[in-house]
């Protein structure tokens, strides 16, 4: 099964790293570091998705496909 596609940015804003999944809305997490982030979304993830089955509401197949940009 493929799973979901997490983004990871630096935020100046925050002075750490967000990851966010866009599959499942508002579903983010903060980290001080890359790795930080991602354990905390992933944690994220886990919860939106029982919350999701607990009150009925439909779980979306992993649909998101970055963009690759290419520097020339």
């Amino acid at each position: 099964m493929k799973d979901y596609h997490i983004n990871i940015f630096y935020s100046e804003e925050d002075g750490g790293y967000i990851a966010d999944i866009p599959d499942l809305e508002m579903c983010s997490a903060f980290g001080a570091t890359q790795e930080q982030a991602l354990i905390e979304v992933q944690a994220a993830k886990k919860l939106w998705i029982e919350a999701a089955k607990e009150n009925g509401y439909p779980i979306p197949h992993p649909t998101y496909k970055p963009a690759i940009y290419a520097i020339s």
